[in-house]
């Protein structure tokens, strides 16, 4: 297993929409062991393969560190080729970063609870019911292989206050605990 580097937000890889994954092969089982020691080399509770360079349709979450004590453990999670089946209507402000935006967070508002499809670590398919902390990072996951980034979420006026925080992220002068890639 290695420690990928991820791609910081100015990098084309996260505005691509990831190509779907046809088939579990021995390359995608070893960088989905790769994707979770990144993720957890970085202290991320998620993270797509778009993020580390690669347009797959992969992600990988644990949403076990901000869960309260009352919620079951859900360890670490495998999500190839997801699909949101269904959103709630109720919807939730909550604070969000992300480690190709290292050091910025913001406000952002998504659905309370999801039915996401999904075909886990050993390419069979399930479908899970998500709320509260686990829905909103399958949600901002898999924005990632959309293309969409969180500040894509925020109003312009929210943006244009991150503007020289991006300039510094884009100028390589954000210090991270985790490697880094510079923009391909």
């Amino acid at each position: 297993m290695s420690v990928l580097p991820i791609v910081t937000y100015n990098d084309q890889v996260l505005r691509t929409i990831a190509k779907e994954v046809v088939e579990l092969d021995q390359d995608v089982e070893k960088f989905i062991q790769d994707l979770i020691q990144t993720m957890y080399h970085a202290n991320g509770l998620g993270l797509a393969a778009p993020q580390v360079g690669r347009s797959q349709r992969i992600f990988v979450f644990d949403p076990d560190p901000v869960l309260d004590e009352d919620e079951p453990e859900m360890g670490p999670m495998v999500c190839i080729n997801p699909v949101i089946i269904s959103k709630s209507d109720e919807m939730v402000v909550m604070d969000e970063g992300c480690l190709s935006l290292p050091e910025l967070n913001d406000k952002v508002k998504r659905s309370e609870s999801i039915l996401l499809r999904y075909r886990d670590h050993t390419f069979s398919e399930q479908e899970i019911s998500l709320s509260g902390w686990p829905a909103r990072i399958v949600m901002h996951e898999l924005d990632h292989l959309d293309g969409v980034l969180f500040i894509d979420h925020l109003t312009s006026f929210r943006r244009r206050m991150h503007r020289s925080h991006l300039a510094e992220i884009e100028a390589g002068k954000v210090d991270t605990s985790y490697p880094l890639k510079a923009k391909s």
